[in-house]
Formats: structure tokens, sequence, C-alpha cells
């Protein structure tokens, strides 16, 4: 079972690299194919096995020979490891399903965040539509539910006020931790929001001291949320027991 988990991993990670790459071009994520971004030539089914292809073709395309992007493979990589880590830590339960939809979610809004510094509707949607079954799931499951709606306003609205006092963050950003919060609960999204500043204040002083960015820079904060959400998906109990005995 735990190599069907990767080998799905590796499968749902290739399509999270469509996600990646179409939607902030506002371009189908189902119903056109694959296609090189440089010389455009549709690319075949044998070329888009996992990893796979990536290596008989030695990171070139097949048409043009210009160098795929190594982030494709590793997008691919991280998402069959954490698939993998979340069936070993809790089985083929709905806790397994939900956690990987939510790591699949954040990698996706992480990398478009970081490219783009935007944080798109339709993947705000989508996380909501999907936490809210996994919501009535856990409650026909008699899983206390109020959590994930205290999660959701604590996250979205903490993110809020900051956004009304200084204008440093973006909407996508409490959005973001709104739909966190319906997938992880009061307690996990606290987790979160907390490491998340905490990382990205590391982050950004480390580009500041190195002088990649001023203090005046923009730095997209959605890659934060979503690392310290994994985080807290696999370890949160741990840190709660820590901080809070």
């Amino acid at each position: 079972m735990p190599v069907l988990v990767f080998i799905l991993g590796l499968i749902i990670g290739s399509f999270l690299n469509v996600c990646i790459y179409r939607i902030p071009k506002e371009e189908s994520i189902i119903f056109s194919r694959s296609y090189c971004p440089y010389c455009k030539q549709k690319i075949k089914w044998r070329d888009l096995i996992p990893i796979l292809s990536y290596i008989f073709l030695k990171g070139r395309c097949r048409f043009c020979k210009n160098k795929i992007s190594l982030i494709y493979p590793c997008v691919e990589i991280l998402n069959a490891t954490l698939y993998l880590l979340l069936y070993l830590k809790y089985d083929f339960t709905i806790l397994f399903l939900k956690y990987a939809v939510l790591s699949s979610l954040a990698i996706v809004i992480g990398f478009i965040d970081y490219y783009t510094t935007d944080i798109y509707t339709n993947t705000i949607i989508f996380g909501i539509a999907t936490g809210v079954i996994f919501i009535l799931l856990e409650y026909f499951l008699k899983v206390k539910i109020i959590t994930y709606f205290l999660g959701a306003l604590m996250g979205g609205g903490i993110i809020s006020v900051i956004i009304f006092l200084t204008n440093g963050m973006g909407w996508g950003d409490a959005e973001f931790l709104f739909v966190i919060g319906l997938f992880l609960g009061f307690g996990l999204t606290l987790i979160t929001l907390i490491l998340s500043f905490i990382i990205g204040g590391i982050f950004g002083i480390f580009l500041v001291v190195l002088k990649f960015k001023s203090h005046k820079d923009y730095i997209p904060f959605a890659p934060f949320i979503s690392i310290a959400s994994i985080i807290a998906i696999f370890f949160g109990d741990c840190i709660t027991k820590f901080l809070w005995g």
C-alpha cells in the first residue's frame, strides 16, 4: 500500500504542476493537453510519466531540446513524499485524505504565490468546497466540528486585522488561512499562523542581510503559510504540548 500511495502522490504531483503553470495563465487545467512552454508542441503521453520521463528525456524537451524546469520533478517528489508520510502517520483514514488534499492545495497556492505574488480565487473556492465536505464527513462521524469554523474565523480574521492596520499583506493570505482553518481547526490553525510569521520573519531577514531584498520589497507570504500548515499537520500536537503543556 505505501508504494501505491507514493505512486498516487507522483501522479497527483504531476497534475499540481499543471495547476501551478496554467492557473495564473487562466488556461484550462483539465480540457487541454500539456505542451512545451517554449516550442508549444503538444507533449505525448509517454513524456508525461512522473519522474521517469524527466530522467529519460535528460531534463529536456523532446522537440526543441530546451531545458525542463527541475521544479516539475521536485513538485512530484514533494507531493508523493508528503502522501507517503501522511499514510504512515494516519493510515488510510479520513485524516489522511483531508491532509493529503490540504498538502497538495498548499503546494499549488505556495508555488503560484511565489511566482506571481497572487493567490487565485479558484484555488480558494476549491479549498473552501473541499474543506466543507470534510467537515460534513466528520460531522456524520460524530466529530465536533465547531473547531473548524473557529479556526477559519480566527485565521482569516487575524490576517484581515493586520491588513486593515498595516496594509502589509494581501487579502489572499487571509483567504488562505480561512481555508486552512476549515481543514485544521482552531488549535492547528493557530500553530500555522505563529509558525508562518516565524518562518517568514527568518527568511525575510535572511534575504535583507544578503541584499537579495530591501526591507521595503514585497515578499509573498503564502509559501510560508504552506510550509507552516504542513509542519502543523505532522507536528502540531507535539508543538501544542510543548507550548501549553
